[in-house]
């Protein structure tokens, strides 16, 4: 079989926008993030922590993991480069097997070599039914990986799964020591080792992530030696450590960031991203489980509002997990508010006001909670501001708080303001958000949603090698949910950071949803080098 070579993703362009400076970084006293303000150490605010540092988990998936490496990574552009492979993979004529060359030489950080070996435990084991890895499915199109001497690893696919060399990112974890111990439950979980340009040196969980620069990295020791991840899970606390000098840079949502506007030492940057805010809504609950309602609702929200005022302009409405301006967005099914249509869809379907305003229909109120997590600012003005619109057609949110502990049981009926989106490919978040097989797997299809027209155009799409026919595949999901929203979607959200303007080197990605350890000005931070003054 002819052999072809992958290009990487072509059309997400990632550049870092200097919005403006920001307020002066003072030397701390301590604490979590002690070492703030030197030249060749950086401390940053990030609002989650994962639950594991085990790729085998899921920790890293997407890249930019800093203790570890995929055989690809990606650049400032998106576009797939080689990493602990030596160069992009061989793909066979039929798209089913990718054979990859591994870079020589290469060694974990405890010394011990980099080979073949790991990288057939790494993905044999995420596979593994007895695996605790809620993203396994995003690997189902491998039959096989196997070992070709100590150099080389070929992948055979069930089928042709067009986005598959973005999914080898993934970390490769070592066998030597992962395949010694449970892989739910043993301690590579909390004291990983890997290839990455970073060591974990500690972890107080629900405080900070401490690392220092790998002197072996086969990519060349960091300039910056010691980095530091202090979890800070609320947006205001997490503005005031910045601005006390605490820290040195910090994720913040945009009526936080602008506050920072008055100073120069410090420089605000804007990701692009496919990260989207929506609102679930559970097939089960009576409500949220009408068609009219969802459709209602849809048209209700005034999604150029909620930019303006809630993202102070930085980002876009949502009309579904692709942006405006993405060659996989479909055009024509932006949805403009329209109080008025929403009104009548209600009053065709039965929902009568009631002397409170209020609709019900069949004894039912036209009532439900809208659940958001706690501390997060952006979430909760999303949330106030969806109740607030409902609330004008004649359907009651009451928003309620809490951690994810106490929202995750209640998400098969309770509506939840859910956030999402991946740049990489449709197939990545679409796949996990919409497929009816993965109805209520954890934080999966969190709504339930069940159209047999997105399952079978979900599948078409990530078993097509045709750009064309997978982008009628995406054009079709992204109709369905014009005529059945399962989710309201809100708002695409560009992602602020304000960090200390110490360093060259700082840039961004076009980022997905996720944004903390492996996104922000720090994904590459094995690059900065201290600016030369």
């Amino acid at each position: 079989m002819k052999a072809r070579t992958v290009r990487g993703m072509a059309g997400a362009t990632a550049a870092a926008v200097i919005v403006t400076g920001a307020a002066a970084c003072s030397n701390p006293g301590g604490g979590a993030a002690a070492g703030a303000g030197a030249a060749d150490s950086a401390v940053v605010g990030i609002a989650t922590e994962p639950e594991s540092l085990s790729p085998l988990l899921g920790y890293g998936k997407d890249g930019n993991s800093k203790i570890f490496d995929g055989l690809l990574a990606r650049d400032a552009d998106m576009k797939l480069k080689p990493a602990l492979a030596r160069a992009l993979p061989e793909v066979s004529s039929d798209g089913l097997t990718y054979t990859y060359a591994l870079r020589p030489g290469v060694r974990f950080s405890d010394g011990q070599p980099f080979g073949s070996k790991d990288v057939v435990f790494t993905y044999k084991a995420i596979l593994d039914a007895k695996t605790n890895n809620a993203s396994k499915s995003e690997l189902d199109a491998i039959a096989d990986v196997t070992a070709r001497g100590d150099d080389s690893v070929v992948f055979t696919l069930k089928y042709p799964y067009a986005p598959f060399a973005e999914r080898t990112v993934l970390p490769i974890a070592p066998e030597h020591l992962a395949g010694g111990q449970d892989v739910n439950s043993g301690e590579f979980t909390t004291k990983p080792v890997g290839t990455g340009p970073y060591v974990l040196t500690a972890w107080s969980k629900g405080e900070k992530l401490s690392f220092k620069a790998n002197p072996t990295y086969w990519g060349g020791e960091p300039a910056v030696k010691k980095f530091t991840m202090a979890v800070i899970k609320d947006d205001d606390v997490r503005a005031t450590r910045l601005r006390s000098g605490e820290l040195d840079g910090a994720v913040l949502p945009p009526n936080l960031a602008k506050g920072f506007a008055a100073d120069k030492a410090l420089k605000t940057y804007a990701a692009k991203t496919y990260d989207y805010r929506q609102v679930t809504l559970p097939t089960e609950h009576p409500v949220t489980g009408d068609t009219a309602v969802r459709q209602a609702l849809d048209i209700a929200v005034d999604r150029d509002t909620m930019v303006d005022k809630l993202l102070e302009g930085a980002g876009k409405a949502a009309y579904g997990p692709v942006p405006t301006g993405s060659p996989w967005f479909t055009a024509g099914t932006e949805r403009p508010y329209d109080l008025a249509s929403a009104k009548k869809i209600l009053d065709d379907a039965g929902w009568i006001p009631g002397a409170d305003g209020i609709r019900a229909k069949d004894g039912i109120r036209a009532a439900f909670p809208l659940w958001y997590p706690s501390g997060d600012k952006l979430r909760q003005d999303h949330a106030l501001a969806f109740a607030s619109d409902a609330k004008k057609a004649g359907i009651q949110v009451t928003t309620e708080s809490g951690s994810w502990e106490v929202i995750e049981p209640r998400m098969k009926t309770d509506a939840v303001l859910a956030g999402g989106g991946s740049p990489a490919d449709p197939d990545f978040d679409q796949y996990l958000t919409l497929n009816s097989a993965l109805a209520g797997d954890g934080f999966n299809n969190m709504a339930r949603y069940d159209n047999p027209a997105v399952d079978k155009a979900l599948l078409d799409g990530r078993r097509s090698a045709d750009p064309a026919a997978r982008k009628a595949a995406y054009d079709t999901v992204q109709r369905e949910l014009v005529k059945n929203p399962g989710y309201v979607y809100l708002t695409h959200i560009d992602h602020l950071y304000v960090v200390a303007d110490k360093w060259d080197g700082p840039t961004t990605q076009t980022e997905p949803h996720d944004h903390g350890l492996g996104t922000g000005p720090w994904w590459n931070l094995e690059s900065w080098k201290p600016e030369q003054k």
